[in-house]
C-alpha cells in the first residue's frame, strides 16, 4: 500500500464558536482513520474482540497550521514514522491537507497493543498486528526501533 488518503466530511458539530474546526475535532478525525485503515486490511473490531487485544495510546500530539473550516476540501493521509520490527511500538503520522496540498495539522501518535484481558501490554504482538502494520505506508524518515 502505497498511501492512505481520504476525503473529510467537517461537520457542524466539529466546529468551535470561532467557526473553525475545534482542536479535539483532529483526534478524533485521526482515531476514525486509523480504525478504517485497521479494518480495510482485515484487523477488525470483532477480529481484536476475539482475539483480546487492541491499540492503546502512550502520547498524541496535533500541530495546528492552518485553520481548517466548515465547507474545506480537506485529505488525512496516515503514515508510520518509527516501529519495533515486531510491531509491539509504534509512531503513526495523519497529515490534514486542503485541496492546494497546504499542511493544515500533523497529528503524532505513540503507541502499541493491549492485552485487553490482562490489561497489560501485549507481548508478543500478534501476527496480524505486524502483517498489517508492514502494510502501512511509512514515512520518508521512517526509523525501525
Amino acid at each position: 500500500m502505497g498511501t492512505f488518503t481520504k476525503e473529510l466530511s467537517i461537520r457542524w458539530a466539529d466546529l468551535d464558536p470561532n467557526f473553525h474546526v475545534r482542536h479535539s475535532a483532529y483526534y478524533d478525525f485521526g482515531a476514525q482513520h486509523r480504525i478504517e485503515i485497521l479494518e480495510q486490511q482485515g484487523m477488525t473490531l470483532q477480529l481484536m474482540r476475539e482475539q483480546h487485544f487492541g491499540p492503546i495510546a502512550f502520547r498524541e500530539e496535533c500541530v495546528f497550521r492552518k485553520e481548517i473550516r466548515l465547507n474545506d476540501t480537506i485529505f488525512i493521509s496516515t503514515k508510520i514514522s518509527k516501529m519495533k520490527a515486531d510491531a509491539s511500538r509504534w509512531t503513526i503520522v495523519h497529515e490534514l491537507r486542503d485541496n492546494q496540498n497546504t499542511l493544515c495539522a500533523k497529528i503524532t501518535l505513540d503507541g502499541a497493543w493491549i492485552d485487553t484481558k490482562l490489561r497489560k501490554l501485549a507481548n508478543p504482538t500478534p501476527p496480524i498486528a505486524i502483517d498489517v502494520m508492514n502494510a502501512i505506508p511509512k514515512t520518508d524518515d521512517f526509523v525501525l526501533l
